[in-house]
């Protein structure tokens, strides 16, 4: 395959900021590229569009191997739509993170079109020019968008595929482009072999100032188109049961972990490893199927070393993904005998806060912090760790269910408010609370219940080693109103690395004479004092 790539993006104002983004490239037979348009001027509209674009540039590579080229930009499309819609609301009380989005994936001689807005895919074919997208905007009012990512809830993107062949060019643009050059002018640019650079230096001279917006292009020339290899693996199986000793792929079953049949501990070629399998309601539900797909993709995309690796090997049979074995317990297995010291817990809470730094760089949340999905390696003088268990894992703003365990989920996501920094921060402050004292500070919580949450004590009131300045971080961090809580993972990590600069904490109804004895004090002698005078005033009237 040869295809030859040409990308620009102009802001309406020389030295501006631009709303437009775009992304192109290619990488073996398969060409992806992206244009996404904000709607609007503001740092919202123009934050989605390179979210977008940088989401969709990056992880499509790592897409779960089922998904076709399609599926995968229609899933992204819905993703980053939910993700845009719940952070606008949460953000802004309102639709604000919007913007439009054509994306084109080429694999083979196929094209694969996804669109939403007004951002425009064309293809020029035996030199005719074809507009491959759907136009979402009111006929009336066109710059009125009917449909784009964060626009609402739910969003069901354009879908197009179609053949190309050698000598085709794909031609992506917003609406500063398409405004200004009518689909003759755009033919003729094609023909001519035009870059995305010189069609938008067009655009721009036909403008007039009223007219004038961002714009940008993506030029796709095909010289030669290629062939996806033949898929030689068979159909992935989901075993119905399995048990000890049972050889799957070279694998053998070694004993069930966690006490589930569904991961198992396994070796092959002197190798150990554990095997995680889709569940058996995943023959039959496609939702199941989905949700472990999901699962896999997010377990094997993240490079860091707070998680264990995750691989899918090549040639497999069975739908399972591999993970590296390492031989710990659990915090909860050892909170069982003991409490972590002092010096271990501020590591527990420096290693959750980098762990969930590195899923906020993939716009991911664990969903599930606890003792339970935390490795514990080492002994008691010096501990590290690891976060494990991605299978509640999902894109910021995503979910706003009671996914997770119900302990450790904020007071506001018992009433629909969707997974956040915030609201893993409240878990991650749980998790500490629970290992300096082997309490919960709100008692323990079923799923079905909705708790009325009320003030916890001082974790330093059941352990009389923890310092002032952890015990602010603890509370601050499982404080019950969101907007008393640490709003971003890097404030949690300053606090911790720094416990000279840590402030009090206090519930806001706390009374003035616990939040600042003196302050209380001072205020009470003023006023006493003014009332003795006023006193001392009144009687000398009298005389």
């Amino acid at each position: 395959m040869k295809v030859h790539l040409t990308t620009c993006a102009l802001p309406r104002d020389e030295g501006g900021a631009c709303s437009d983004a775009v992304g192109a490239h290619q990488r073996g037979e398969t060409v992806l590229a992206v244009l996404c348009d904000g709607a609007g001027t503001g740092r919202p509209a123009r934050e989605a569009a390179h979210r977008a674009v940088a989401m969709l540039t990056e992880n499509f590579a790592a897409r779960p191997r089922s998904w076709s080229p399609e599926r995968t930009l229609v899933e992204f499309a819905r993703q980053l739509n939910r993700t845009f819609y719940q952070e606008s609301l949460a953000r802004e009380g309102r639709a604000e993170m919007v913007s439009t989005l054509a994306a084109v994936v080429m694999e083979g001689a196929r094209l694969h079109v996804v669109n939403a807005g007004d951002s425009r895919v064309y293809l020029w074919q035996a030199g005719e020019l074809r507009q491959l997208s759907q136009d979402h905007a009111d006929p009336d009012e066109t710059n009125m968008l009917t449909r784009a990512l964060g626009l609402a809830e739910e969003i069901e993107p354009g879908v197009f595929s179609c053949d190309v062949h050698d000598g085709d060019t794909v031609l992506l643009c917003s609406d500063g482009v398409s405004n200004h050059l009518t689909n003759t002018e755009l033919a003729r640019a094609l023909t001519d072999r035009h870059s995305a650079r010189s069609l938008v230096l067009a655009a721009r001279q036909n403008a007039r100032a009223e007219t004038l917006d961002d714009a940008s292009a993506i030029v796709l020339e095909i010289r030669r188109t290629g062939t996806i290899r033949a898929m030689t693996e068979r159909p992935l199986t989901i075993p119905p049961a399995l048990t000890k000793g049972e050889t799957v792929d070279g694998w053998q079953l070694v004993r069930s972990f966690h006490g589930t049949d569904r991961v198992w501990v396994a070796d092959k070629d002197e190798q150990r490893a554990v095997l995680k399998f889709a569940p058996v309601e995943a023959q039959e539900s496609a939702a199941h199927l989905d949700a472990f797909t999901r699962e896999t993709w997010n377990a094997t995309r993240v490079k860091s070393d707070h998680f264990v690796h995750a691989s899918e090997p090549p040639g497999q049979t069975a739908r399972y993904y591999v993970m590296e074995f390492v031989e710990a317990p659990s915090l909860q297995s050892v909170l069982r005998e003991r409490q972590l010291s002092v010096d271990s817990a501020v590591g527990l809470g420096k290693f959750l806060a980098g762990a969930a730094l590195a899923l906020l760089r993939l716009d991911l949340a664990h969903g599930d912090i606890k003792p339970e999905n935390v490795l514990c390696i080492g002994d008691y003088a010096k501990l590290t760790f690891k976060l494990v268990d991605l299978g509640s894992a999902a894109e910021l703003f995503s979910v706003s269910s009671r996914a997770g365990t119900a302990s450790y989920l904020a007071p506001e996501r018992f009433q629909n408010a969707p997974l956040c920094e915030r609201t893993e921060l409240f878990a991650i402050g749980v998790t500490l609370y629970q290992a300096l004292t082997g309490r919960l500070p709100y008692g323990e919580i079923e799923r079905f219940q909705t708790p009325a949450f009320h003030a916890p004590r001082r974790p330093s009131k059941w352990n009389a080693n923890i310092p002032p300045w952890l015990d602010a971080v603890v509370m601050r961090a499982i404080a019950r109103q969101p907007d008393s809580r640490y709003e971003h993972y890097t404030e949690l990590q300053h606090d911790l690395d720094h416990p000279g600069r840590v402030q009090p904490w206090f519930e806001e109804d706390t009374p003035l004479l616990q939040r600042n004895p003196l302050a209380f004090y001072r205020t009470g002698f003023f006023l006493l004092l003014a009332a003795v005078i006023w006193l001392a005033l009144k009687l000398a009237a009298q005389k």
